[in-house]
């Protein structure tokens, strides 16, 4: 079969079904019309996150058997559409795990120590010592909203810093087994008690702007966000209201509705966030995983489709 790869896939990936007897057709950068010229004849999609699998792309490949994202999200793809079509479309869950794990904590540290503002600072020619004094983890309540293979990692590393954990999952009724130390609760009360508030939960209709005005106002004054799932999962003018006002302290976010970022975004001018162009999938280990897993995963489909 032919199989497209966008996005800059592993080449690792790519190997491995070429050697399964596929022909693939490596691409980066393509939208409509290019994507749905590239997809004719094409059985087997592989994406990360910039290519977009619209209802348009959709109906205009009708030789596409099988989309598979190499990565956690599948916001990037209309799976209604897809269904609609008989399209089948898998992603990774495993993939990124411990790479947006780590960097959840990385973005926090930084934030809370000044790593990145300390480090402008000296490489300028100025010490400033007493200007940065931090904040330290030890003894503070995390709150991880979503309790996925993310937000597990994430508290365990919290654990691992001396910190109190609080989780809320509306689609996970009984933390997995070993976890008993965390302390599973409803949003509101995560929201009231957390120090720090983080992130882990997919965007759907469901979760979409999740985090708004009202959410914002329940928060501690001193608390700070940490966001590295999805960028519509926060109202991104209500966080910048909170931030301003002196509602919330500070944020770290990695992801924002709309990416790339303008360089004028409001976020970006405000000294109390830290923000980062969506880095939390980008470690070797992660796009490694991702395309291997990927690939696993088309060449199975592929395998298993009827013939039409």
């Amino acid at each position: 079969m032919k199989v497209l790869a966008c996005d800059g896939i592993d080449p690792a990936a790519v190997r491995r079904i070429r050697e399964a007897g596929h022909e693939v057709v490596e691409a980066k950068g393509l939208a409509a019309p290019d994507l749905l010229t590239a997809l004719k004849g094409v059985q087997g999609l592989l994406v990360r996150s910039a290519t977009k699998v619209t209802a348009d792309v959709l109906a205009g490949a009708p030789d596409l058997r099988v989309v598979v994202r190499a990565g956690t999200g599948l916001d990037n793809v209309d799976r209604a559409a897809a269904d609609a079509r008989g399209v089948l479309v898998l992603n990774t869950p495993d993939a990124n795990t411990i790479s947006v794990a780590e960097i959840t904590f990385g973005m926090l540290l930084a934030l809370e120590r000044h790593v990145a503002d300390a480090a402008a600072d000296l490489r300028a020619g100025r010490w400033e010592k007493s200007k940065y004094a931090g904040r330290e983890l030890f003894g503070r309540t995390l709150g991880v909203i979503g309790f996925g293979r993310i937000g597990r990692e994430v508290a365990n590393r919290a654990r691992a810093f001396g910190m109190l954990v609080l989780a809320c999952d509306e689609l996970v009724h009984k933390f997995p087994a070993g976890y008993e130390w965390v302390r599973q609760t409803d949003l509101d009360t995560l929201l009231r008690e957390a120090d720090v508030v983080t992130l882990h939960v997919p965007l759907t209709e469901r979760t979409r702007h999740s985090l708004s005005t009202r959410e914002f106002a329940l928060m501690k004054p001193d608390a700070v966000l940490v966001n590295a799932s999805r960028g519509g999962v926060v109202d991104e003018t209500a966080l910048h209201e909170a931030l301003t006002s002196g509602r919330l302290r500070a944020a770290a976010i990695d992801v924002f509705e709309k990416e790339p970022a303008p360089a004028d975004h409001p976020l970006l001018k405000l000294q109390n966030v830290l923000a980062l162009p969506h880095l939390g999938a980008s470690t070797s280990e992660a796009q490694r995983r991702a395309g291997t897993d990927a690939a696993a995963a088309l060449l199975e489909a592929l395998a298993a489709l009827p013939t039409r």
